[in-house]
């Protein structure tokens, strides 16, 4: 049962974004180094096992344009299956040494925060739009940061390099964030693996709709009524769509992405000129354009 559930979103498909960013890093180094793909592995085992937990805690019904594993079995073999590769990443982790394991769980800390912290919602008083980036920093920046340090740490770059591309891995990891975000409003199923609209029908709130509300201008009145909670309804849901679409928040959001993509871009110059450099470059002009 395992087995199969296990495999279930990895033969999804999914864009790998995070061991890809692994191995790049570690092209500042010995990239055919002996743990650096055992590390592109932790990585991504340790993404798809917080997938199988979102998708229960969000009752997410599709996840990489398939049912979720809640959806086709149930909550408890989701939950499992997602233990199950944590500790699939942990058996391979004990024998990348102790840094790495010390990443990866300070990372694991950080993980837990920003869910907990999305679940509670701000604190009265505390600034939704800065509530949600920080959110957004330890739910994925912070393990698109690990990524891109366990790379660099086992291809043998120097330590500097290494707190470099970590802070590489933290930016490029908010603009992917935000891109995403604006894929579920903007996009098309293909593109996201889930349905358009799916954070507006739940209710989560996600950049654009918090541009949205704090801007209320004059004409927005239905719009911030549909989306001052989830939009169960059909024909809500494709005109709450159809209007946030057409509204200066989404410009605004994509304005946020570029700038992150621009504050990553501008910490690889402290790095040397080898390929990888510009493949981070060609990554991070990858994140904005995806939203076109």
């Amino acid at each position: 049962m395992l087995s199969e559930s296990s495999r279930h979103l990895t033969q999804a498909g999914g864009k790998r974004f995070r061991p890809l960013l692994t191995l790049l890093a570690a092209g500042f180094g010995d990239l055919d180094a002996p743990k650096v793909v055992p590390a592109a592995v932790v990585v991504e085992l340790t993404h798809v096992g917080t997938l199988y937990h979102d998708d229960v805690m969000d009752e997410a019904q599709l996840r990489r344009g398939a049912p979720s594993a809640n959806a086709r079995w149930d909550n408890t073999v989701a939950i499992l299956t997602g233990d199950f590769l944590f500790a699939c990443a942990s058996d391979l982790l004990a024998d990348l040494g102790p840094e790495s394991v010390r990443i990866q769980a300070r990372t694991f800390q950080r993980l837990v925060h920003g869910q907990l912290h999305e679940t509670l919602g701000p604190r009265d008083g505390e600034d939704p739009v800065a509530h949600y980036l920080s959110v957004l920093s330890d739910k994925t920046a912070s393990l698109i940061a690990a990524s891109t340090r366990l790379g660099a740490l086992h291809a043998g770059v120097d330590p500097s390099q290494v707190e470099v591309l970590g802070q590489f891995g933290e930016r490029i990891g908010m603009a992917f964030q935000l891109a995403d975000d604006l894929l579920d409003i903007a996009g098309s199923e293909r593109l996201s693996g889930k349905t358009p609209g799916t954070d507006l029908r739940e209710g989560v709130a996600t950049l654009p709709v918090l541009y949205a509300r704090r801007a209320a201008q004059p004409g927005d009145e239905r719009l911030l009524s549909l989306i001052s909670g989830p939009v169960a309804d059909d024909a809500d849901h494709a005109e709450a769509l159809e209007l946030l679409r057409a509204h200066p928040a989404m410009a605004e959001a994509s304005a946020d992405v570029r700038r992150w993509a621009d504050d990553a871009r501008a910490t690889l110059s402290a790095l040397p000129d080898v390929p990888a450099r510009a493949a981070l470059h060609a990554l991070c002009d990858s994140v904005v354009t995806r939203m076109s």
